[in-house]
């Protein structure tokens, strides 16, 4: 895998870009705005690592954590009810979570192919 080329991950990181900035225009409820810049800004840091490093398993997983954390947020941050907060979370959580469940397969197949010694 080549630096910087994963479509994957610069899906991911447009997710968490469009949940950090979508509290300038939608309206916040609950603790709304605080979930969705947190994980929004998790996200953007884990996929520029992600393009950064590729091959990089553990760092896929934690990316769909931080998928799945922006998609249940809406229930942990009591904002449910609100619609546009709601499902601008619901959407770009579970984005990011679908596209790095797609990358966490090539990823280990990328690890496991470089950890592997030569035998002479």
């Amino acid at each position: 895998m080549k630096k910087w080329t994963r479509w994957q991950d610069w899906v991911t990181v447009v997710a968490g870009l469009y949940a950090a900035l979508s509290v300038i225009w939608t309206t916040a409820a609950g603790s709304s705005a605080a979930l969705m810049v947190v994980f929004g800004a998790l996200l953007i840091v884990s996929g520029v690592i992600n393009l950064a490093m590729p091959g990089t398993p553990v760092m896929e997983w934690v990316q769909a954590a931080f998928g799945a954390l922006l998609f249940l947020s809406p229930w942990l941050g009591s904002y449910s009810m609100q619609a546009g907060v709601a499902w601008t979370s619901w959407i770009a959580g579970l984005v990011a979570l679908v596209v790095t469940a797609m990358a966490i397969k090539p990823s280990t197949e990328e690890h496991r192919h470089h950890m592997v010694s030569p035998s002479h």
